[in-house]
């Protein structure tokens, strides 16, 4: 079997927070293969960002420390690469749509100026070359109007309008794997659908790995094979998206999938997890999702259950997981401990 394209390997991150460190990250592990779509999922603060931003080397220095773990691309670990070289894939092999299109880009900046800078500084374009090439990108986008809105400033297109440009910055070098961070937010039901599609057509035309972070798993059952659940900074499951959705094996998963609101389904009141999640700067040492789990046991107060993973009837112990490994961190769940 070839080697992931991306691997994450125990990687933790905390940052500085007074006198102590929250812990935004911990011992994540899974791997993405070249041309495959894999969603991370889970509520606001569990780390998604955070892991996508260490891949990219984008992290505060001043807050921000790797506690270990490894991330590699190709074989090489990225969290060891020099910063000229971390500079050189960022934008080019790797790629990122940021969360906020109104904000993600520069307002003192033409849109074209922006969309040269990345075919200037890694593809060695003229800046002529560099200008028709965005040109061709805009409209590749779906967007009319590519020349006008070249020499236009952020602040005069609307927020889709916006996210179609990042997504054409995104795909400007043609990268091996681009990162999606909460694509759609903001954007209304209609320009959501167009810009997942505009995702899935261009990861297809180019066998491009995408990395799609959201809190939404309607999109991640139309866009990911695979699927990623976070919880306080932890993978608590993870597996093909299907299977995930059909049969989720950790409580939280299933929380989150019953807080679906199902169309055509009438409901006296949307359900909703208990409690609030909990402080990240002060984990118990044991499951983070216990206070909030209806399943709760004694024994789930002992230790922080391992997650560990199934490829078809054999249970093996947690590694960067390939394909089509199914990982589950309960004590409860059907796969909790490896067979013997």
């Amino acid at each position: 079997m070839n080697a992931p394209l991306i691997a994450f390997d125990r990687l933790s991150v905390s940052f500085a927070a007074g006198e102590g460190r929250v812990r935004a990250v911990q011992e994540v592990s899974f791997s993405l293969n070249a041309g495959q779509t894999l969603g991370i999922v889970g509520e606001s603060g569990c780390g998604k960002s955070v892991t996508a931003m260490s891949l990219m080397g984008l992290l505060p220095p001043h807050a921000a420390r790797i506690d270990g773990g490894e991330i590699r691309f190709q074989g090489s670990d990225l969290l060891r690469l020099k910063s000229t070289k971390m500079g050189d894939l960022r934008g080019n092999e790797l790629a990122m749509i940021f969360q906020e299109p109104m904000s993600a880009l520069n307002p003192v900046l033409t849109i074209g100026e922006q969309l040269c800078e990345p075919l200037i500084r890694h593809r060695a374009a003229s800046p002529k070359a560099a200008w028709q090439q965005a040109t061709r990108l805009i409209a590749e986008v779906g967007l009319a109007g590519a020349e006008k809105l070249m020499r236009g400033y952020p602040h005069q297109l609307s927020g889709g309008m916006l996210q179609r440009i990042m997504i054409a910055m995104a795909l400007s070098c043609k990268p091996k794997l681009l990162i999606a961070d909460e694509p759609t937010t903001a954007l209304d039901v209609t320009v959501q659908a167009q810009i997942l599609q505009l995702l899935r057509d261009q990861a297809r035309a180019h066998r491009m790995a995408l990395m799609l972070i959201t809190h939404d798993l309607g999109v991640i059952a139309q866009m990911a094979e695979q699927v990623v659940v976070m919880y306080a900074g932890r993978i608590v499951e993870q597996g093909p998206t299907a299977e995930v959705l059909r049969n989720p094996l950790h409580p939280y998963t299933r929380g989150l999938i019953a807080s679906r609101p199902v169309p055509g389904e009438r409901r006296r009141r949307l359900y909703s997890i208990p409690g609030q999640v909990p402080d990240l700067s002060a984990l118990p040492p044991y499951c983070a999702f216990v206070e909030r789990c209806d399943r709760a046991t004694v024994r789930c107060r002992r230790g922080i259950p391992s997650l560990v993973g199934q490829v078809r009837q054999s249970v093996v112990q947690a590694q960067p997981p390939v394909g089509h490994v199914r990982q589950s961190a309960c004590f409860h769940s059907a796969i909790a401990e490896p067979a013997e």
